[in-house]
């Protein structure tokens, strides 16, 4: 009998995959462990393996458009086996359909989110815009109104990838009703008004990394209660020990690389700061892995640093030179991206003063770093020209109180101030 293969889930916020490239065609044989796919998540391009050996029979999404997760990605089996049951019935979910085909490990950590919130844009008047593709399980329960279904099953319409707005979530007339399949592989579409130009703007499709961005920005502004404190931070002795440790030979030391380790730093002396909201217990952490933001064409991955309080400054800075360059290339995997305790984001080499940042859920705070700038400061009571960093820690107020998070930033301020200290 043919097997199904459905579009996996290969990371916890994934609800739908691109097909970016079939490395078989219909009709060719196919041997378990042989890269079947490349599919595009949220965070990567992913080869997918085949569970099966057999012939491909069929192909359920084209290279370049999306798929819910299980919905129909392939069918192997036997040459020249009718396959049109085996599609019915795992279209339809029905009793005694083919299992979906086991799926790579889901991540167990969230996924990259943007450190800050995006700028909003004014919606384009009377432009048409693609419903989001919402990945409804096709073995559960799909919530529709029988006029909803109805009107689905007349054209041709996946029940499944139409967004529900009515009560919890449920499929209602309008759904369908506006319902424009996304393609991703789409060119941009532009829409002038008039000749003069008066009027213009062009429809981008939304990536799957995008899409996770503006979910989980929105999780955790509004379910999680936030609050921020800000420090100045005195960088001349930084400087200085930055510039003597980048005159040894083969050492390239970043002051965002001794961010991270005064940061691990301070988070073994602050384990409250460590913790993670998990919605009936708090989780404090014991191990120490720092997820550092790093921007990409679509938004931000956020790679992790393990174990960085025992790590040394050159070990973190070769660490985190090699994600992003895996990020940028979308060659980051999810052991790269999985398991970070707390979230650092760094602005300062846009020259951004300072700036907040959203919680990455679930650590309970994010450190944002603003740039360093040359301002008049006292000293021994005389105003002398210093070098200031601003950094504001976001916290979940459900998890870290006002006072633990200043603790955690004054023991921060004094590695950062006295970066000896963190070799003691």
């Amino acid at each position: 009998m043919a097997e199904v293969v459905y579009m996996p889930k290969l990371s916890d916020t994934m609800t739908e995959g691109v097909v970016a490239a079939w490395t078989k065609n219909v009709g060719d044989a196919v041997k378990s462990g042989e890269v079947l796919a490349e599919i595009e998540t949220d965070k990567a391009t992913m080869e997918f393996e085949s569970f099966y050996d057999g012939v491909l029979l069929h192909i359920g999404v084209e290279t370049g458009k999306a798929a819910p997760v299980n919905s129909i990605l392939a069918v192997i089996g036997e040459a020249g086996e009718d396959i049109s049951a085996v599609l019915a019935n795992a279209a339809a979910g029905a009793p005694g359909a083919a299992e979906p085909a086991p799926a790579a490990p889901a991540a167990p950590s969230p996924a990259p989110v943007a450190a800050s919130a995006p700028a909003r844009s004014p919606a384009p008047v009377s432009a048409p815009v693609a419903a989001p593709v919402v990945a409804n399980n096709s073995s559960e329960r799909v919530f529709a109104s029988p006029l909803a279904k109805k009107l689905a099953a007349e054209r041709g319409i996946a029940i499944e990838a139409v967004a529900g707005t009515g009560e919890n979530g449920r499929i209602v007339k309008r759904d369908v009703d506006h319902y424009v399949p996304y393609t991703p592989a789409a060119s941009a579409q532009s829409y002038t008004a008039a000749p003069s130009g008066t009027v213009s703007f062009t429809d981008e499709p939304i990536s799957q990394m995008r899409k996770t961005i503006a979910r989980r920005l929105a999780e955790s502004k509004f379910t999680a209660p936030h609050f921020y404190l800000t420090l100045d931070i005195d960088m001349d002795a930084a400087i200085a020990t930055r510039k003597s440790l980048n005159s040894i030979d083969g050492v390239k030391v970043s002051f965002n690389d001794m961010v991270v380790k005064s940061v691990a730093m301070a988070l073994r002396k602050h384990p409250a700061v460590n913790s993670a909201w998990m919605g009936d217990f708090i989780r404090r952490n014991e191990h120490v892995n720092i997820g550092v933001a790093v921007a990409v064409e679509d938004g931000l991955l956020v790679p992790v640093v393990r174990f960085a309080d025992g790590k040394g400054l050159t070990q973190i800075s070769a660490e985190v030179r090699e994600y992003a360059q895996k990020a940028k290339d979308k060659k980051l995997q999810p052991a790269d991206w999985e398991g970070n305790t707390f979230t650092i984001s760094n602005l300062g080499m846009f020259g951004i003063e300072s700036f907040t940042a959203i919680v990455n859920p679930p650590d309970a705070c994010i450190l944002a770093i603003g740039g360093i700038k040359e301002v008049p400061v006292v000293k021994n009571g005389q105003v002398v020209p210093g070098n200031v960093m601003k950094v504001t820690l976001s916290c979940d107020h459900r998890v870290v109180d006002g006072a633990s998070g200043a603790a955690f930033l004054q023991t921060f301020k004094t590695y950062m101030e006295q970066p000896a200290a963190m070799l003691l």
